[in-house]
């Protein structure tokens, strides 16, 4: 049986979680989600916390296959040029970030060199994708509701030198990264109004994620404890179901739309999504240089809700 290993670096400013997905066997890896360190005060940006995720891997001497974004995030901005540049490694994203790179291209009023085809990325995938990291295989889920383009990705450990897997094996757990769908049980879910969000969707993929056997493993994006709790970044199906907030067992489908649609209406929008968006959709890009050598980010005026 390979060996699977997560690592998770939490990003403080943005509560936001990095995993490092290992085969040790192979020593082989995938980066989920990483962040790229910005001061929206002063608009400089850094690597800190993304030097952190190289030091790891080439400390454990590891080769980076994937780099994989569950959505466009609006919350932070990507590091996956940089740890590109700097680990190598295919860039991965849902097939359905063009309806968002499209959705934003508009609102950005972006020019006719930003392509909305996804072509910034090395490997689209769609719901049921599977693909191998080592001996591990991935599978990935559709998850729209938090945005159109939402992707979770399921980890199985498979048996590296006969090719049987577990998958009937409940002993082995599976692991899921689920991007901004989920959050701590006592934190609940994600938001639902941004473009292309929709609550009824949302409902529903949680549903698919928590029918995955209840000893699976949660790997959160994001966590955002309340006083006197730690940050985490793993939970369980089994927790999920019992005690989420938002979507517990017994919590329907109308009683979770209401709710969700009510907390949206009173949040605001998130500090760093005008930049994040900007930088997203175009896989951790920055934009071109103008003539003075300087990138620039747009602020649409009265535009955003």
């Amino acid at each position: 049986m390979c060996a699977m290993q997560v690592t998770s670096f939490l990003h403080q400013d943005t509560e936001t979680y990095t995993h490092v997905l290992t085969d040790t066997d192979n020593q082989l890896c995938a980066i989920i989600d990483p962040v790229l360190d910005y001061d929206f005060k002063s608009g400089h940006t850094a690597t800190d916390s993304a030097d952190e995720v190289v030091d790891f891997v080439r400390h454990q001497d590891l080769t980076v296959r994937y780099i994989i974004e569950t959505h466009a995030h609006a919350d932070h901005l990507s590091a996956a040029q940089y740890l590109k540049h700097a680990l190598g490694g295919e860039l991965v994203i849902g097939k359905h970030i063009m309806q968002v790179q499209k959705m934003f291209k508009d609102v950005f009023n972006l020019d006719m060199s930003f392509k909305t085809d996804a072509s910034q990325f090395d490997m689209l995938t769609e719901d049921g994708s599977q693909f191998m990291l080592g001996d591990i295989e991935l599978t990935v889920m559709h998850v729209p509701g938090h945005t159109p383009a939402d992707m979770a990705y399921i980890a199985r450990q498979t048996a590296s030198d006969t090719g049987i897997d577990n998958r009937d094996n409940s002993d082995i757990p599976l692991a899921i990264f689920v991007g901004d769908t989920l959050f701590a049980p006592d934190v609940g879910t994600a938001r639902c109004d941004f473009p292309g969000g929709d609550a009824h969707q949302m409902y529903h993929s949680i549903q698919k994620i928590l029918s995955l056997p209840d000893n699976t493993q949660i790997y959160l994006c994001h966590d955002y404890p309340p006083e006197g709790r730690t940050h985490s970044a793993i939970t369980t199906v089994a927790d999920q179901k019992r005690h989420n907030i938002h979507v517990k067992q017994g919590i329907s489908e109308a009683e979770f739309v209401k709710m969700r649609t009510q907390r949206d209406a009173t949040l605001d929008m998130p500090r760093l999504i005008i930049p994040s968006v900007q930088v997203n959709i175009r896989a951790g890009k920055m934009p071109e240089p103008e003539s003075n050598g300087v990138r620039y980010l747009k602020v649409p005026l009265n535009t955003l809700r």
